[in-house]
């Protein structure tokens, strides 16, 4: 049986769904309650309370605010005879912008693992589907500054590789898109998608940080504003991990795009 935590997310939710249609045995576990693939157990519940009995492998989202450290989850997770965890850590970890708590815990935990890095999330575009079905305008900072987004589609694909093969063990993967796309790319990519223009409008850091403070702490904005406006060379480069792992490219910005078209219409 493979556990997802997190399996409503980003990267939960393709993730449960290409495990099932792989013949697995999933369970998906969330906060809240979801509808999932036929034959995929559904459980409500947290990192913090969760039982691991029965689970060979698991794929472990620590949500933002968990409470306390890993150590004690972790110590759950062998006592149940759990054999392999995936933890989902971020780019920011190896560049030195978050703490690596989360990471060391899993290193050390005795068990056999494997650690995705991924980039900034395709997927963080949505935050954008309402002003472009609105008034077809995406305002923004940093309108030139282009990283190396990943589609969460390939952050799962590289995920279920992990949680499925022993060949991962022991791995840091960092996960980014084939090319860098600043904002301005990305407005004239979902504007292809929607089949009509979209214009790009100019925010400053300050204007953006009153945005981001409606739903994160002070700090988050600003390690994010950093992140955007002042990338670390590092941020900016393409990492070829995604294509070591699954074989073929990693999908770009304009195939999400494409894809979640119908948000922005």
């Amino acid at each position: 049986m493979i556990m997802v935590v997190g399996a409503t997310g980003n990267v939960g939710e393709p993730l449960v769904r290409k495990l099932a249609e792989a013949g697995e045995e999933v369970t998906a576990v969330s906060r809240r309650i979801a509808a999932a693939p036929p034959g995929v157990v559904v459980r409500q519940g947290d990192l913090a309370t969760l039982s691991f009995s029965g689970v060979s492998s698991a794929f472990l989202m620590v949500p933002p605010g968990f409470p306390g450290s890993l150590e004690p989850v972790l110590e759950r997770v062998r006592e149940a005879g759990v054999e392999r965890v995936v933890l989902l850590s971020s780019q920011g970890v190896g560049t030195g912008r978050h703490p690596a708590v989360f990471e060391e815990a899993v290193r050390s935990s005795g068990l056999e693992w494997t650690v995705l890095r991924p980039a900034g999330f395709a997927s963080n575009a949505l935050q954008w589907a309402e002003s472009v079905r609105a008034t077809r305008s995406i305002a923004a900072p940093f309108g030139d500054v282009a990283l190396p987004v990943i589609d969460p589609e390939d952050i799962a694909d590289v995920a279920a590789a992990a949680l499925l093969s022993a060949a991962h063990a022991g791995k840091t993967y960092v996960l980014t898109g084939p090319a860098p796309v600043s904002p301005r790319d990305q407005a004239a990519a979902i504007g292809e998608a929607v089949g009509e223009p979209v214009r790009f409008v100019p925010r400053t850091r300050e204007e953006a940080r009153a945005v981001l403070l409606g739903f994160m702490p002070a700090e988050i904005a600003d390690s994010t504003l950093d992140i955007l406006g002042s990338p670390k060379p590092a941020e900016q480069q393409v990492s070829p991990d995604v294509s070591r792992v699954l074989g073929r490219p990693p999908r770009p910005f304009a195939e999400w795009a494409s894809r979640f078209a119908g948000a922005f219409k």
